[in-house]
């Protein structure tokens, strides 16, 4: 992958029409205290120089403050009795009585608290004798009345202020995102025909999905191509895929090639606790699409925003999901598709979407963008490696047939992994061992190297790999094993077994599930004919092998005794990963067969899983013994101990892992 792309908030029309982004000086004003950090301007932008509105309050309030201390006369603080004592002393001059107040000027100035002046004020006291000890003693007096309109209004408006301020704080907190003139606004990051960086040449491994894209590409480079045989751009493309696989960045790439502007928003940016704020946002992104046409707008993981309605009937079919919903389809519907407004969508859970999404006229095609096969695996690891320095013994062909089912980020993870390993030993390459631990860690975990079990404990588990792996050998349809290991990693796994595949694999015959049972059983019944005992390291297996015989005959009808019957639900939607969920619609009877018929063929899978451990317990013994030793051992050594001859080296293997 290449640098991400900069959102920038302005992007040139290239009709020449007003950005939908312009901003008038009041919209730039409101937004000083309000916009949220994803609205203000890119990084890479340089930032303009904007008046604030508290620059100006802060500059006051200091002038104010300065002319107080400064500039204003001290005033004397009097008790009234020390004014009364003042005036039969003759040394007051004049005072002003309000309301409330007294104040007045001395005759002469006074030293009070450290502070020299002839200014005083006190409490105004209801005194009937006032008047007359003041005219007594020659005290020139006026009256004043004080306006209370300041004080009212400031008693209403500050609270208010204060109550709005607070909230409007709080509000930013929560995440509500910016002011209440900007809820209805799209979040959608907009960027520019020149800002995307990525291109097909940075997408590898779904050579199918891009060949989808392409002609999408074409259009919105050159749509009078298609529009002279009346043919429209499909308004929208949804690519569906499990997680990883490569959907966003498709996306990115399509408007890279195409060099148009590029709207990018998530699904649940779209929803708000406070309702009509999606509709809303809705509405401004296809506004915002259709003045910067031709465009792309990205909806990605649309499952949160297209979820089927009605599929949470406690809420009554009108919650504000479902109300965004309705304004998209309205949306979807409403626009022309030939001023060049492709909508693209990414979810790896279609089977959740509504119906109305996925008609034509709406989302027209779906693009799959699947697991990788070995040659596609191989191109994503020559992508990630150009980042990185490898060692030239570095085989990614081999890497790529160990990673069977790995997904893009997957493989982006090992070389990282990798690289990081390296790096710790202060090598000046990636070897081909970084990459193979790289792997283990990704399928088992982090190395344990501070679990220390005990002798008895450590026997259990060398006996339960070396059954594992001896009934591969044994089993004509099992993958070869590449690797035994009795070194603790992950979370619980005490050790494992990995085997290899020969090639990539698309169908499963019947022999072949039975030997994928007779493997996972086999450290179990190993653990029961040298210990005669069991234990509960192989919780994981039994898990595993009950639902491969369960799959076997309720999906694939491999029953004996059924035939060709499938006895899976109609009413759940299938996944991705080939899971169902619904009711079972068969009755309790059938149930019950189907049950005996499960055990059936667990329990005659495990008996031959025993007669094979009986008849090879001395190769059992071998390979135990040799696993206490060296705690790792390798395919090859494996075959020498069992055969006494170095196999074949596999072409195109993949990676299964037992513990």
């Amino acid at each position: 992958m290449k640098n991400e792309p900069t959102p920038t908030k302005s992007t040139p029309d290239p009709r020449g029409a007003r950005h939908p982004q312009a901003r008038s000086w009041w919209s730039e004003l409101k937004d000083i205290f309000s916009a949220p950090p994803a609205r203000r301007p890119s990084k890479s932008i340089p930032p303009r120089a904007r008046f604030s509105l508290w620059y100006f309050v802060v500059a006051m309030v200091l002038l104010f403050v300065i002319e107080g201390m400064l500039l204003t006369e001290a005033v004397h603080r009097l008790s009234y009795s020390g004014f009364k004592q003042r005036v039969r002393d003759n040394k007051v001059e004049s005072i002003v009585l309000t309301q409330d107040e007294i104040s007045g000027r001395l005759k002469e100035a006074e030293e009070i608290k450290g502070r020299t002046t002839r200014l005083f004020t006190t409490v105004r006291v209801e005194d009937p004798e006032l008047i007359h000890l003041l005219d007594q003693h020659n005290v020139q007096y006026s009256g004043r009345v004080e306006s209370q309109w300041l004080q009212a209004i400031l008693s209403w408006v500050v609270p208010i202020f204060l109550f709005f301020g607070v909230w409007m704080f709080l509000y930013r907190r929560m995440g509500a995102g910016g002011s209440v003139m900007t809820l209805g606004r799209s979040r959608a990051k907009i960027y520019g025909e020149n800002d995307v960086q990525v291109t097909f040449n940075d997408v590898a491994g779904v050579q199918e999905a891009k060949d989808e894209l392409i002609e999408i590409v074409e259009f919105l480079r050159r749509p009078e191509k298609f529009q002279r045989l009346g043919g429209r751009i499909p308004k929208g493309v949804l690519l569906v895929g499990p997680p990883g696989t490569g959907k966003t960045l498709l996306a990115r790439a399509v408007a890279g090639e195409a060099r148009v502007p590029f709207f990018s928003i998530s699904g649940s940016e779209f929803v708000e606790m406070i309702v009509g704020v999606g509709a809303s946002r809705v509405r401004d992104l296809f506004t915002q699409a259709e003045t910067m046409a031709p465009c792309i707008v990205f909806i990605d993981e649309l499952d949160a925003l297209g979820k089927a309605r009605g599929a949470t009937p406690l809420m009554g079919g009108h919650d504000e999901r479902e109300q965004t919903l309705n304004q998209l389809l309205v949306e979807m519907d409403g626009f022309d598709s030939r001023k060049g407004v492709c909508i693209l969508s990414a979810t790896n859970r279609p089977e959740i979407l509504d119906p109305a999404l996925l008609r034509p006229g709406r989302f027209d095609r779906q693009v799959l963008v699947d697991r990788p096969d070995l040659n596609g695996r191989e191109e994503i690891l020559r992508l990630h490696a150009r980042k990185v320095r490898l060692s030239p013994n570095v085989n990614l062909r081999t890497i790529a047939a160990r990673t069977p089912g790995f997904v893009g980020a997957d493989l982006a993870n090992i070389i990282n992994e990798a690289a990081l390993l390296a790096a710790r030993e202060d090598k000046e390459a990636i070897e081909m061992a970084d990459l193979e631990e790289a792997i283990e860690r990704v399928i088992a975990g982090l190395e344990k190297k501070n679990r220390l079990l005990s002798k008895k404990e450590q026997q259990i588990v060398a006996y339960h790999e070396a059954g594992h792996a001896l009934v591969a050998a044994s089993s004509p349809h099992a993958d070869p094993v590449h690797r035994i290991s009795i070194i603790p990693r992950g979370i619980a796994a005490l050790g494992y077994t990995l085997q290899l595949p020969t090639e990539d694999r698309y169908l499963v015959t019947r022999a072949e599930l039975l030997d994928k049972l007779a493997v996972l059983f086999g450290g179990r019944a190993a653990e029961e004919l040298v210990f005669q005992e069991i234990s509960t390291g192989g919780h994981n297996d039994l898990q595993r092998a009950a639902d491969i015989a369960r799959r076997m005959v309720v999906e694939y009808g491999m029953s004996s005794k059924f035939g060709p019957l499938a006895f899976d639900t109609k009413r759940g939607p299938v996944f991705l990963d080939g899971t169902t969920s619904g009711a079972k619609e068969y009755s309790e009877e059938t149930a019950r067969d189907i049950d005996e018929e499960v055990a059936r063929i667990t329990h005659e899978t495990y008996a031959r899983v025993q007669e094979i451990i009986v008849r090879r317990r001395d190769d059992l013994e071998r390979l135990a013994h040799r696993l206490l030793e060296t705690e790792v051992l390798e395919g090859e050594e494996l075959q020498q101990l069992l055969y006494g001859a170095t196999p074949a080296s596999q072409s195109a293997p993949a990676a299964t892992a037992t513990a």
